[in-house]
């Protein structure tokens, strides 16, 4: 049986993806507490969980007694290098429009992942994931108009070109079946080797270090390993939609800390997300179930019939 259709491995992917989400929702809230310069940030971020994957490796091969592939192939690679970018692209968003927005466009990271497996896949989304896409393009283009007039669109394109690079990396992950999950924090040299290039008089600018510093050795470790690991268990798609996670909460932890309120459109365009995205995800986990007992039922059936 694959995977995907294991229920206990399914099980497993639906916990190690939600843990991911729910780490991830605290990166901004972190980001934004540490008070710093985005080229410093994003460069301590970055090495700080470049050290930790370094640590883990060692530690992995010291266990398991055998070699540990850092980058499994040219999949690896090429999923590394979309985390490595895709971890620039998103620093520029939170630096450049407001948290609703950024977390709000990064929901339709698990639509793209739909038409990415769609694509490169051969996994046509159900007419349901198709309303859902629908729905998704209109709250998306009412944020994107907010920030066209309030001044933020190239911070809006950053995380719209943020959730079609994790989209990106989560298909080539799931058609590779490989084991991904030190691949984002081992990549995640990239970003940091172009922020100390761009670093404003070479010195670092961060007021409050110890968020970002907590921030790169546990939490952003923790989320991209677990949402890396999930394409193992699950579909593109589904592991997309854990980012939901950080959508409804990050606007929540930096609402009570910064009393950033979001705009009235902007809540209007984040809540069609939301609601599309949880009925869709509902509507999943029904067909599933669904799919399950046909399945276990099977057998039976047919010697009803007979």
């Amino acid at each position: 049986m694959p995977q995907s259709q294991d229920p206990a491995l399914h099980r497993r992917g639906l916990l190690i993806t939600a843990i991911g989400g729910l780490a991830l929702s605290f990166d901004i809230p972190l980001i934004r507490s540490s008070h710093g310069e985005v080229w410093s940030v994003l460069a301590v971020r970055s090495f700080s969980t470049f050290a930790v994957a370094f640590a883990l490796w060692a530690v992995l091969r010291f266990l398991l007694k055998r070699p540990v592939t850092l980058l499994p192939g040219r999949a690896g690679l090429l999923a590394g290098l979309l985390y490595g970018v895709g971890s620039l692209t998103f620093m520029l968003a939170v630096f450049n429009t407001t948290t609703a927005n950024v977390v709000f466009i990064l929901a339709f990271t698990s639509m793209f992942a739909a038409l990415l497996s769609w694509i490169f896949l051969g996994e046509r989304p159900a007419n349901a994931t198709l309303l859902a896409m629908a729905a998704m393009v209109c709250g998306v283009a009412l944020i994107v108009q907010d920030g066209l007039s309030s001044g933020h669109m190239f911070g809006d394109a950053m995380a719209a070109l943020n959730a079609l690079i994790l989209a990106s990396a989560i298909t080539i992950s799931r058609k590779s079946g490989a084991d991904m999950g030190l691949v984002p924090l081992v990549t995640a040299i990239i970003p940091g080797l172009a922020a100390l290039i761009m670093l404003p008089g070479g010195a670092l600018q961060i007021e409050q270090p110890a968020f970002i510093l907590f921030n790169g050795l546990v939490m952003i470790p923790l989320a991209f390993f677990c949402l890396a690991t999930g394409p193992r268990y699950l579909s593109a798609p589904e592991v997309g939609m854990f980012y939901l996670l950080e959508t409804i909460l990050a606007p929540i932890w930096v609402w009570v800390i910064f009393t950033e309120r979001p705009s009235s459109q902007t809540l209007i365009g984040g809540s069609i997300l939301i609601v599309a995205l949880l009925v869709h995800s509902l509507w999943q986990m029904r067909s599933k179930a669904r799919a399950a007992r046909l399945r276990a039922g099977g057998p039976e059936i047919a010697a009803t019939q007979a």
